[in-house]
């Protein structure tokens, strides 16, 4: 049984951050060698717009909609045991997803890999919680965050090579090795915890609620002027809020969890930041290579400066954050963020990589270095141990929807539709228009922190033991 004792720097505790970042790094990989493969994928399986969002959307779907029921089970089943369960699944969802012959194959395939995330995703962050030392948590956090980097630095460059290689099912493929690998670290290393005190049935509908009602809403959103399902996405997911509170304390999503300020702040904060960064992730690398002619390779190395920023220095602005409060790293961080996204608006034809790309990527890298670390080891450390799974599960949501719904209502509202993806000049239009409603939610982002989070919640005095 892990019983958050065990010491970072010790070699467990080093096995343990391996398995962990092993894990989230392959949920990783595949987001950003999909988004690289996209132009290919649509052009081959002859795919509109709609086709690109959902090869992305489906896998959040899931993901979002599942994912707290997967930090519930292994709350109370072992996080350890559906860890590997999760990693298993998400293993045979991606040899699918590599095998598919036309997009709708290959979304269902996608949606089916989401369910893998939705057990592997809270699993590795609640082991971290769960497992180590209260004070070595911050760093851990950090480090977690900053090794997962390498998952976000390699993925791209490994995507792009295969898809003007190998071709583009490879960008599913290459999971099968890395699952292995995080199979047989976890196996041998990782201890097994779980909440004694959890009793009580599953809360199964309304797993089902979350699932259908974003199911909904995103099918509005993406097929826009389908307000049949957007409307009961809605409905659904106010029935799943007031299951909620009627179930509490045995429901999904334990209403008791919100009455602490910080972390319902840090959730919302999370929602935008994540949409935010979801638009710009889906966008970036088919702008760089439809409208400024950028080879797969040369666009998936754009993000490369930011990924090397976060493995540097994540877990540096997690003990930064440990000491002075998560506020300012923050708001700060965001900030940073948005002025990136702000300078990447202007990312066009012929735009030059070391003038243009290079630094905005640079300015967008110190941004989530300075947030990401913080803002994660925040929503932790507002609740109760015995909810590591359950928080863990909560925020992976929040931002996984985050990301869904603005992938999926972005790209409308600003003209990418149909065929833009194959027609630079209207695709370029769009691009810029997104890119500017991305920063903007990040300044939003940022007063939500700066006025909500006032509490140093990393202090262990001031939390829960």
């Amino acid at each position: 049984m892990g019983n958050g004792h065990i010491e970072l720097k010790s070699a467990q505790g080093r096995w343990i951050l391996a398995a962990t970042v092993l894990g989230s790094g392959m949920a990783m990989l595949d987001g950003t060698v999909v988004n690289v493969a996209l132009p290919f994928l649509g052009t081959e399986l002859k795919a509109g717009m709609a086709g690109l969002q959902w090869t992305v959307n489906a896998y959040t779907l899931t993901l979002a909609g599942l994912i707290l029921l997967g930090g519930s089970l292994g709350d109370r089943f072992g996080r350890r045991k559906v860890f590997l369960i999760g990693t298993v699944w998400f293993a045979l969802a991606s040899a699918l997803c590599g095998a598919a012959q036309n997009i709708e194959l290959l979304i269902a395939a996608r949606a089916l890999q989401g369910v893998g995330g939705a057990l592997l995703t809270p699993g590795s962050l609640a082991i971290i919680q769960a497992s180590f030392h209260r004070g070595d948590r911050p760093r851990a956090i950090g480090v977690w965050s900053g090794l997962g980097g390498v998952a976000s630095a390699v993925g791209p460059l490994l995507g792009g090579t295969m898809v003007q290689t190998i071709g583009w099912r490879w960008a599913f493929l290459i999971n099968l090795p890395f699952a292995a690998l995080v199979m047989l670290v976890t196996a041998k290393h990782v201890p097994e915890s779980r909440d004694e005190l959890m009793t009580g049935r599953f809360d199964v509908l309304g797993a089902l609620l979350a699932a259908l009602s974003l199911a909904g809403v995103t099918y509005g959103l993406i097929e826009f002027g389908a307000p049949a399902p957007l409307i009961a996405g809605v409905v659904l997911g106010v029935a799943f809020v007031v299951l909620q509170v009627r179930r509490s304390p045995d429901a999904l999503v334990p209403v008791a969890m919100f009455r602490d300020r910080v972390f319902t702040a840090v959730n919302v904060v999370t929602l935008i930041m994540y949409g935010a960064m979801g638009v710009a992730f889906f966008l970036l690398a088919v702008q760089l290579q439809v409208v400024s002619g950028f080879s797969p390779v040369a666009a998936a190395s754009a993000l490369l400066p930011a990924t090397v920023l976060m493995m540097l220095l994540s877990a540096r602005a997690g003990e930064l954050a440990k000491r002075v409060g998560p506020r300012w790293p923050m708001t700060g961080g965001i900030l940073l963020v948005g002025a990136g996204l702000l300078w990447m608006s202007t990312i066009g034809p012929d735009a030059s990589y070391l003038l243009l790309v290079l630094p905005s990527a640079t300015v967008f890298g110190l941004g989530l270095s300075a947030v990401v670390a913080p803002l994660t080891a925040t929503v932790l450390a507002s609740a109760e141990d015995r909810y590591a799974g359950t928080a863990s599960g909560v925020n992976n949501a929040v931002a996984r929807t985050g990301g869904l719904l603005a992938v999926a209502a972005v790209p409308p509202v600003v003209g990418l539709v149909g065929d833009a993806f194959q027609n630079a000049p209207v695709f370029d239009a769009g691009f810029r228009m997104a890119m500017l409603i991305s920063a903007a939610m990040m300044g939003v982002a940022a007063l939500i922190t700066v006025v909500t989070v006032t509490t140093n919640v990393l202090d262990p005095q001031n939390v829960n033991a």
